[in-house]
């Protein structure tokens, strides 16, 4: 008896998904709950597994797009099949006896006139070979039109008739060198949809980015000063992420229009902050979310940051965990991007970019100073953000990396 393996339902705006690898082979032997497969959607990698011990026999290749409830494989009962290859084995092994028999008893000529009509002498073959003559375009001239090695020497040396002259053009370019091979390769389900967001974000939304930068000593010299009595009283480091998190939300409460979407003709305003982070993945960018990160304190935010980031590079993370979002922080700055126009992550309003420190000297109270110092970019919806709004947020994100203390008390 055998059971058929189905695409399961994965979420409600999924239809379809890509089996991207298998995890058994055909006819191995699978034990119950046993993983056999990856599924990929548009927006995470799902394991398919077996639902009852047996052999396995797949349905679908890799690189195939299922729908929903298609059949992916079947598991009979027993154990794994016997290899092909092995099968085959045995007539093989009885079968060569005879072969040999035949060969064995076949004739052999081995009188130098036995050639037939066209065949070059062992010595005109070889001459030919070395020419790079068809041995098909020689006569021979030798008993039953065996190709001699005179033969040969007069084909070796006539020389190829010349092409006929062609019209004068201009010089056509030298051919370039080295390799110029090019690979075609499948889109993902995910790279398909980040394609499709991103052109829709463009082409639907009145986007528009404003920039301002921070100077990152404060930051780091808290981080310098207290990061190994953080690090030993909550087990995790104290990063950038958290403090970029906590001066978000603190913006958002002066300016709830960066943390609000428009749907239809109406504004939705949020009251909780839901921080996407933008993560990159073996395939592709992906934005888990910080849920409630209002009310996060920097240690639980790390943490948080720490797992999903995990998930993320280790393609587990869930539909749930990368579903909503308020507002999105991206970090550019970890490939080392100066400065850079985010684009938005629908349906949020905003996002924030950070970008790499790098050490320039400002003017500070009158005098040439050097410091740490990193560009932020907040590309934002213009439909339901107005400017004042955005370079207030802004503006209110910079102070408070600027001034820690404040951040860690809310003022």
């Amino acid at each position: 008896m055998s059971i058929e393996i189905k695409v399961p339902p994965v979420g409600e705006s999924i239809t379809e998904v890509v089996l991207s690898r298998w995890v058994k082979n055909d006819g191995e032997a699978v034990e119950m709950d046993e993983v056999i497969a990856e599924l990929e959607s548009d927006k995470a990698t799902f394991e398919l597994t077996a639902e009852q011990a047996g052999t396995l026999k797949t349905v679908a290749a890799e690189g195939d797009t299922l729908a929903i409830g298609a059949v992916v494989c079947k598991i009979e009962d027993g154990g794994a099949a016997a290899p092909k290859a092995e099968a085959a084995a045995a007539p093989a092994a009885e079968e060569k006896p005879a072969a040999v028999a035949d060969k064995q008893s076949a004739p052999v000529a081995e009188s130098k006139d036995s050639y037939a009509t066209g065949t070059p002498s062992p010595s005109a073959g070889k001459i030919l070979a070395e020419k790079g003559v068809d041995a098909a375009a020689v006569k021979g001239s030798g008993v039953d039109g065996r190709i001699t090695k005179e033969d040969a020497l007069n084909a070796s040396a006539a020389a190829p008739k010349p092409a006929a002259a062609a019209p004068a053009k201009a010089e056509s370019p030298a051919p370039v060198a080295g390799a110029r091979s090019e690979r075609r390769q499948k889109m993902t389900p995910l790279r398909k949809t980040v394609a499709k967001r991103l052109v829709a974000v463009k082409n639907e939304t009145a986007m528009l980015t404003t920039f301002n930068e921070v100077n990152m000593k404060p930051i780091m010299d808290l981080r310098g000063k207290y990061k190994d009595q953080f690090k030993e009283k909550y087990g995790v480091g104290l990063g950038f992420m958290s403090f970029f998190t906590k001066a978000v939300c603190e913006a958002l409460k002066d300016f709830p229009a960066v943390n609000a979407r428009i749907d239809g003709e109406e504004l939705v305003y949020n009251d909780f902050v839901d921080v996407s982070i933008a993560v990159s993945a073996p395939k592709g960018l992906v934005v888990p979310i910080i849920r409630n990160a209002e009310s996060l304190s920097l240690a639980q935010i790390e943490k948080t940051v720490i797992e999903l980031a995990t998930k993320a590079r280790d393609s587990k993370l869930t539909i749930d965990e990368m579903t909503g979002g308020t507002f999105t922080i991206t970090n550019g700055g970890v490939f080392g991007s100066m400065m850079s126009t985010p684009i938005i992550n629908a349906p949020q309003s905003a996002i924030l970019g950070m970008h790499n420190i790098i050490e320039r000297p400002i003017a500070e109270k009158g005098e040439v100073v050097v410091r740490p110092m990193m560009y932020l970019a907040l590309s934002y919806d213009h439909r339901i953000i107005d400017g004042r709004e955005s370079v207030g947020f802004l503006v209110r994100v910079k102070q408070l990396l600027e001034d820690p203390a404040r951040l860690l008390l809310g003022v």
